[in-house]
């Protein structure tokens, strides 16, 4: 089974590697744009062959150029949805409440922003699901993330027994098969600043995450995410 170190390590190498293919990208369209405007044509070879002379035009390389920037910027400004995945569950506390029995726990999230501004983001709460009743929450602090980066999020998270005494058969059953399925959703708000403009964004995040009840490992994961972006001038 791939360990948590693991998990973040290939992620790490998955985030250079997109970050490396978007600049390649970039790089290869502005010279092919800038190259159109730029390298003589062949008609313009067989002038030149034939002693006529052939004007070169600053205006057409400047268009280039500008064309080029233009399509780089295209490309790069259109929103992509962050991604989102949970590395590790940590239990931090037993908390005995007869007869019942509250856990406190500590999910490491590997979180990538894959968009050219930076991003700043509000606080908001993430809720655990079982079996459909609501389990816990996880509280996610407000914070920021710089553009085309990966990093690591770690939220606190309060389980509650009632709700698992609600479902108590099927987590016999799941604690037998060591497999519990969890789902998880969040709505992280906030703001990315590119030049003079502020882009509000909302973005939705439902999980839904298979793990060992006995020792808290990962087993398996989906995750989709949802980004909805609102353009306003700054004040």
């Amino acid at each position: 089974m791939t360990g948590p170190i693991d998990k973040i390590y290939i992620l790490h190498q998955k985030c250079i590697k997109f970050i490396q293919i978007d600049i390649s990208l970039i790089f290869t369209l502005s010279s092919s744009i800038t190259d159109t405007h730029t390298k003589p044509t062949r008609e313009n070879r067989t002038q030149i062959a034939m002693g006529k002379k052939v004007k070169w035009s600053w205006s057409s390389a400047i268009i280039g150029a500008a064309s080029a920037v233009a399509a780089t910027a295209l490309i790069s400004a259109k929103p992509k949805d962050p991604t989102f995945h949970l590395i590790s569950i940590n239990m931090t506390s037993l908390k005995l409440n007869l007869p019942l029995l509250d856990a406190e726990v500590l999910l490491t999230v590997h979180v990538t922003n894959p968009n050219i501004a930076p991003i700043d983001y509000s606080s908001t709460s993430m809720s655990i699901f079982y079996e459909g009743s609501l389990l816990g929450s996880a509280q996610v602090q407000a914070g920021s993330q710089p553009p085309r980066s990966c990093q690591l999020l770690r939220l606190p998270a309060r389980l509650h027994g009632l709700q698992l005494a609600h479902h108590a058969k099927r987590f016999l059953q799941d604690v037998a098969r060591r497999e519990m399925v969890l789902d998880a959703s969040v709505d992280i708000a906030g703001i990315a600043r590119v030049m003079w403009w502020d882009h509000n964004f909302k973005v939705h995040v439902d999980s839904h995450v298979t793990v060992d009840p006995v020792f808290l490992d990962v087993i398996d994961q989906e995750n989709t995410s949802e980004l909805e972006v609102f353009t306003t001038a700054a004040a």
